[in-house]
Order: structure tokens, then C-alpha cells, then sequence
């Protein structure tokens, strides 16, 4: 595999949604209906909420692409978090979140994850953060044990809601 990761930009959204639309649903619990699932996509998967991402000062969309084709994507935001559960758990800033990271399945265990992970932390460390965090499904137990190798520690929960369904979330965190 040759990965270049990039930021993308709003000619990107379109390809972001698609793979969104295609990568966020393994990373949910299977008792989420698909109905939930889909509302999620389409309220903060949707092209419209990547090219608003790209715009953002504040958010970085990465791309990671296998000879041109996308393999993963992960989702910076800078910023004192907005959830008071997050904040709670989290108290240290300046904060870099890392909202999203999803790796297509055919590409699960080539380093695409630890790849977008690196480049998530060069943003932190270039920007000052303090800490990196992330919520993270408490059944998925693949991404977790992820983060866990890579030092982001469970520090407390929050709730996330997808569709009309609450799921509860580790917030994991790390040192920048």
C-alpha cells in the first residue's frame, strides 16, 4: 500500500460523504437500528457538513488515500469542548478532538488508522494543544482497544446521540 494522508478540501465532500455513508455504520453497536444510523448520516455525514468542515478554521479533514483512492479519514477540532460530560473529564486545554477517524474495511490492520493518528497528533502539537480526545462507542471494541495502544486513556463517558438513540461513549484522552 502507498498512503499519502492530506487535508482535504471542499472538492473533497462529496468523496468524504460517500465514505462516511460506508464506514460509520461498522463502527456502531448492532442493536442501533439502520434508521438511526441513516439520520446520522444525513444530518452530520452529509457533503453539505464536510464542506462546511473544510471551511471551518477551527476543523481539519484529513484524507488518507491509497493510488488515489480513500482508505480512512479522520476529523480535527480545536476548541474548549462543548459538552460539559467532555469537559468535566477533559479539563486541561488547549483541546484538539478527534471527532472522526474511520478506516475502510479493507484496509483494517494496513496502518491506515495509526497513520491519520500521527498526523492528528503533528496538528495538536503544531496548534499547542494540551490534550487530544476523542469519544469513542463503549462496544466498539476494536477501535478501543486501538486507542488504548496508541495512549489515549478512558477518562470518563459522555452521551452521543445517533438518530433518535443515545449510546453512552468513553472519552479517551492523551497528552499531545
Amino acid at each position: 500500500m502507498t498512503l499519502d494522508v492530506r487535508v482535504a478540501d471542499e472538492r473533497d465532500a462529496e468523496v468524504l460523504h460517500e465514505f462516511a455513508a460506508l464506514t460509520f455504520p461498522l463502527a456502531c453497536p448492532p442493536h442501533l437500528p439502520a434508521s438511526a444510523v441513516d439520520a446520522f448520516i444525513a444530518t452530520h455525514l452529509s457533503t453539505e457538513s464536510f464542506l462546511e468542515h473544510c471551511a471551518n478554521p477551527a476543523h481539519t479533514v484529513l484524507l488518507a488515500e491509497n493510488e488515489g483512492e480513500p482508505v480512512g479519514y479522520a476529523l480535527v477540532k480545536l476548541g474548549r469542548p462543548e459538552d460539559p460530560d467532555v469537559l468535566e473529564a477533559v479539563p486541561d486545554g488547549p483541546w484538539c478532538e478527534l471527532s472522526k477517524l474511520y478506516v475502510h474495511p479493507d484496509s483494517h490492520g494496513a496502518g491506515v488508522a495509526r497513520e491519520l493518528l500521527d498526523a492528528v497528533l503533528v496538528i495538536a502539537r503544531r496548534e499547542s494543544a494540551a490534550t487530544v480526545w476523542l469519544g469513542v462507542n463503549q462496544q466498539n471494541h476494536r477501535a478501543n482497544a486501538f486507542y488504548a495502544k496508541h495512549g489515549l486513556e478512558p477518562v470518563g463517558s459522555r452521551r452521543f446521540v445517533v438518530g433518535d438513540r443515545v449510546e453512552e461513549d468513553f472519552v479517551r484522552a492523551r497528552r499531545a
